[in-house]
């Protein structure tokens, strides 16, 4: 018998990625993007999942910002497609915020580090999310409505791949959750974005894609009348406002991103970013108000006959506006499978233009505080003083230059599985004439054990590279000798991957400790953040997080999160007290369900706890006297869902059904426990003016959403 072998030559194939990157950072956590699009969140998908995880704090449901281990709102990086994104400067409270920049419904990949991220990563001191958007490859559209807005996004794709385009637009109106406010208020929230994304790829080493987005929000709001229950048991208060006058704030944002990627081989990419990003923003408001201070008999409830009056006028007229363009190179080369070597260097050309004109005036009874005496006793009558007065006319033009380099190693030691990555970066800022070096380093290592257990440690220096805010002093000029804040982080982790009821489960523990130099201190107004304009405090933070991570209902992902952090300062050295971001206790659980017997009936729940947060009466008074702890911060979303089409599984007949690839009907039950939490105080004086009351500003009630999704 004679073997007969025949060959046949084939014709080469190229299988070129699209989609999301491989996640290489050690300390970055990778989230589903499908389950931000069916959370229950005021504040947007993306945002309502990270504020579930151990290390993240905030207490306001309609803002999208959030706090990270002792860091505040302004100290988190966010990136879309590797392009740092900015936010609005002037959003004051969190009824005036719209929506999120991140449009769940364009995300293919979520990246979370909240602390100790690699070098590739900007100058700022808390957290880095890492945003990439997907690449359609074919025809699609996708919607959704519901009673507080909607969303319509479009995909393109050509025949052959090559060209793919995303658009998405949406509107969102909040007026109805507004109005579960306790209070008589008239809100006109309108709020509009349009967002591109669009990849052609020229051949097998040429690429180029751009990023576009379009924001509008407008604010409006006239209140008449407030009435707030707060005190004790043994002195109940009771506080009634009358107001006139009206807010009226507009936030306009556009950003423009043009890439090109060359990659002459698998080893080598070389991406050239391109960006331009203006934001416009306006803060006008004139309101009078007139109070009343009563407090009750706390056994009959009746009013006591003494009471106290007064009112106070709020104003501003503030304007700015915000442009950054430069570009980006950033070089990957690969020299085998378990190794990356990084490099990049980016300029930007920032321009700032303030105009800001804002004050408040307080009157007790004919009398404006704070006040002057000529004598012990004896007010001088004619002196009327403003309680602060804020004015700037502000124009810069500097320009920033960072770089970044970093290697990353994966190799065996022993048995062992050991995972590298050191880098360094530097940043150069011509407004207050600063270099920053930022060295970062994170090691890992995965034993050789029966138990899947994985072993980290990161850290480094990480500044706060100073921007609009830091640089504003309290009398509206900016500052040109302020300094960035400083903070040397490490972290220590460990991820144990097990098995229980026979399905998968993950724990992942993290212990971190911060010690920070150069610190400016701030007040937290409702979600603004107001910097003293002064390197005057250092502080530190600690604490850990713990996260169980796994299918507690088979074939869907929940997870509970546990952490416990402080966060201290010490303000020219006069002792340390708690920060505006001292967490301490904090639970919160996001948990997904389906009936078994009818799979196409869903539900998702997010519940937080957390502990108060300090607050003060702002930073024109002292924080060692005026500070007080808010109540915890109690919160339940609901998601309740009937999925009448899948397109895993749809089986309709019909030509128009037959093309529905999705199609489902939900209700959403937002603080389905109707919690009045506190985001702030209001700080009311006393006839006297020899007591400040700290009035709690309440957040949202219970809201009921009806919600409709669809994709063809």
């Amino acid at each position: 018998m004679v073997l007969s072998i025949k060959t046949k030559d084939i014709q080469e194939i190229t299988f070129r990625g699209r989609g999301k990157p491989k996640n290489t950072d050690l300390t970055s956590l990778e989230i589903s993007a499908k389950q931000a699009q069916i959370v229950a969140s005021l504040s947007g998908g993306v945002e309502g999942l990270i504020k579930s995880l151990p290390s993240v704090n905030s207490n306001a449901e309609l803002s999208s910002q959030y706090m990270v281990r002792g860091g505040n709102y302004d100290e988190n990086l966010i990136y879309i497609n590797d392009i740092e994104i900015y936010r609005p400067f002037l959003v004051r409270n969190s009824l005036q915020e719209g929506m999120s920049i991140i449009n769940p419904d364009m995300v293919s990949m979520i990246n979370f580090s909240a602390g100790g991220f690699e070098a590739k990563y900007g100058d700022k001191m808390s957290s880095a999310l890492n945003i990439y958007y997907r690449q359609p490859s074919k025809t699609e559209i996708s919607g959704e409505a519901s009673l507080i807005g909607g969303r319509l996004s479009l995909g393109l794709a050509s025949k052959n791949k090559k060209l793919s385009a995303l658009f998405s637009g949406r509107y969102r109106n909040t007026n109805l959750v507004l109005n579960t406010l306790n209070e008589d208020t008239d809100f006109n929230p309108q709020y509009f974005d349009f967002q591109s994304y669009i990849n052609y790829y020229i051949n097998g080493k040429w690429s180029v894609s751009f990023l576009g987005y379009w924001s509008k929000n407008d604010y409006e709001m006239i209140p008449n009348y407030k009435e707030v229950d707060f005190g004790t048991v043994q002195q109940p208060i009771k506080l009634l406002v009358g107001y006139e006058g009206k807010e009226d704030d507009s936030y306009k944002n556009m950003m423009g991103t043009a890439s090109i990627m060359y990659k002459p081989s698998k080893k080598l990419s070389v991406t050239l970013d391109n960006f331009a990003y203006q934001n416009r923003e306006r803060e006008y408001y004139t309101i009078a108000s007139g109070y009343l201070l009563q407090t009750f008999d706390p056994v009959t409830g009746d009013p006591n006959s003494s009471y106290d009056a007064g009112g106070q006028i709020d104003h501003a007229r503030n304007d700015l506006l915000a442009r950054t363009y430069g570009s980006q190179l950033r070089v990957k080369f690969s020299p085998n499978a378990n190794t990356d070597i990084e490099v990049g260097a980016k300029f930007e050309k920032e321009m700032l233009k303030d105009l800001t004109n804002e004050w408040q005036l307080v009157d007790s009874l004919g009398y404006s505080t704070p006040r002057t005496y000529l004598n012990p006793g004896v007010l001088d009558a004619s002196d009327l003083k403003l309680k602060y007065n804020i004015s700037g006319n502000n124009e810069i033009n500097p320009r920033r230059i960072s770089g970044y380099a970093q290697f990353s190693k994966k190799l065996y030691w022993g048995e062992n599985r050991v995972f590298i990555n050191g880098g360094v970066r530097a940043q150069q800022w011509s407004f207050n004439k600063e270099t920053l070096i930022s060295p970062r380093a994170q090691f890992a290592i995965k034993p050789d054990w029966d138990a899947d257990m994985l072993f980290r440690i990161s850290g480094g220096v990480y500044y706060q590279a100073p921007y609009y805010k830091e640089i504003k002093d309290l009398d509206g000029t900016f500052n040109e000798n302020i300094k960035a804040q400083k903070s040397i982080q490490l972290i220590l982790a460990n991820d144990y991957e097990f098995k229980m009821v026979d399905r998968p489960f993950k724990l992942t523990t993290e212990l971190y400790y911060k010690k920070m130099n150069d610190l400016i201190p701030y007040y937290i107004d409702n979600v603004r953040i107001r910097y003293s304009g002064k390197n005057n405090s250092e502080g530190y933070a600690y604490g850990v997080d713990t996260r169980l991570f796994g299918e507690f209902v088979p074939g869907v992902d929940s997870w509970i999160s546990v952490s416990y952090a402080r966060a201290k300062e010490n303000i020219d050295g006069r002792g340390y007290i708690a920060r505006p971001t001292d967490q301490r206790f904090r639970f919160s659980m996001f948990y997904q369900d389906y009936m078994p017997k009818f799979p196409s009936m869903k539900v998702n729940l997010t519940l937080l706890f957390a502990s108060g947060l300090p607050n003060g009466a702002s930073l024109f008074a002292d924080p060692y006297e005026y500070t007080k702890t808010l109540p915890s911060y109690k919160r339940v979303d609901i998601g309740l869902e009937k999925v009448f089409i899948d397109q895993k599984d749809n089986k309709e007949t019909g030509d128009f059904w037959r093309k529905c690839k999705e199609l489902s009907l939900g209700v959403q039950i937002f603080n389905a426990f109707n919690i009045n939490n506190t985001i702030a105080n209001q700080w009311i004086t006393d006839v006297n003016s020899s007591y400040i009351y700290p009035v709690p500003v309440r957040l949202t009630g219970r809201f009921f959403n009806v919600r409709l999704n669809f994709k063809f």
